[in-house]
């Protein structure tokens, strides 16, 4: 049994982000840890090319008995299956501890098991309190106010009384240790499958950092997450911005994740996809006026004074972006 490994759950639609992702693993995977490539038994021979190369595809059917066929919580099967598999992949005895990681991840430098081991069997508690997000007004209003509740809905379950808000929002690693500890003694006297604790909360990650918090089933060595997601288009926009590149953001992370959750029509985007794009993804010439409207405080700029303003503006911040003339030019 291996002490660490590498669980991707993906699917069909995911294909072009799967490669990508396992293309970065094969490059930076310096201790050749073992992956696993869960997918839907429909989607077996689509993936099978993977395999290989210290990669092994499984088919989501070996958790058929946990998996759900309607809607949980408010989300899709596919959805809560995802979330379902990770928590159940301890049950194939496969590994000691494994590294969950979403297809729409890509690694940016080399790694090794010390960036995710604490020391020998002990795996790093990936934890933060997201004071960033919090502060940031689109997040908050659109994403915290709801997570939050839904987060307190499980340390109210568990009856957790320590710090609060410690958890991650993905790409933790999970010990079979403390999920073993979470099914006998959580889930096992209520009755519960997996599917039961995310109907209350769909949230995995936090069902596991909870129960680890609170019963402190294996020594918690607590780091900050090392894979950078950007959770909205406004956080790809502001690295854009500020030329933040790959090389800048692998001296304080191992991977970076452009969330497909908001990016997807846009197609398979990265922090090194060209200003141009990422602009004409994101930013309509509405929302650059509004931003220069906020700007300024103005309310109606039809006179001259008004309109120079805004021309002197947008020259001085943003003409000088690639591909802003492009969108300008569709301006209604």
């Amino acid at each position: 049994m291996a002490e660490l490994a590498l669980l991707v759950k993906s699917y069909s639609a995911d294909l072009e982000y799967a490669l990508r992702l396992l293309v970065s693993i094969h490059q930076h995977n310096k201790d050749s840890l073992p992956v696993y490539l869960v997918v839907p038994e429909g989607d077996l021979a689509q993936f099978q090319p993977f395999a290989g190369g210290g990669v092994e595809v499984l088919s989501e059917k070996l958790f058929a008995a946990h998996l759900v066929h309607e809607q949980t919580a408010g989300f899709g099967p596919g959805y809560i299956n995802q979330e379902i598999v990770k928590l159940a992949f301890w049950e194939l005895g496969l590994c000691e501890n494994y590294l969950c990681v979403d297809s729409d991840a890509v690694f940016i430098r080399d790694f090794t098991r010390t960036d995710f081991m604490a020391r020998p069997g002990i795996p790093f508690t990936f934890v933060t309190e997201d004071r960033e997000l919090q502060v940031e007004p689109g997040y908050y209003t659109d994403t915290w106010v709801n997570r939050k509740k839904s987060l307190e809905k499980i340390r109210a379950e568990i009856g957790y009384q320590g710090r609060w808000l410690l958890t991650v929002h993905g790409h933790a690693v999970f010990s079979g240790i403390v999920l073993k500890n979470f099914m006998e003694d959580f889930l096992a006297p209520r009755g519960w499958d997996y599917k039961d604790a995310l109907t209350i909360s769909p949230y995995e990650p936090t069902w596991y950092n909870t129960w680890l918090l609170h019963t402190g089933a294996i020594e918690i060595f607590a780091r900050e997450p090392i894979v950078k997601t950007f959770h909205n288009s406004t956080q790809h926009l502001d690295y854009l911005m500020r030329e933040v590149s790959n090389e800048d953001l692998a001296r304080g992370y191992v991977a970076v994740v452009v969330n497909s959750n908001y990016s997807r029509g846009e197609g398979v985007l990265s922090v090194s996809t060209s200003p141009k794009q990422l602009l004409a993804s994101y930013v309509s010439f509405p929302n650059l006026f509004r931003a220069f409207l906020r700007r300024f405080r103005v309310t109606i700029i039809d006179d001259r004074r008004g309109l120079r303003r805004l021309r002197v503006w947008i020259g001085a911040r943003l003409l000088k972006v690639p591909g802003l003339r492009l969108l300008v030019n569709r301006a209604p």
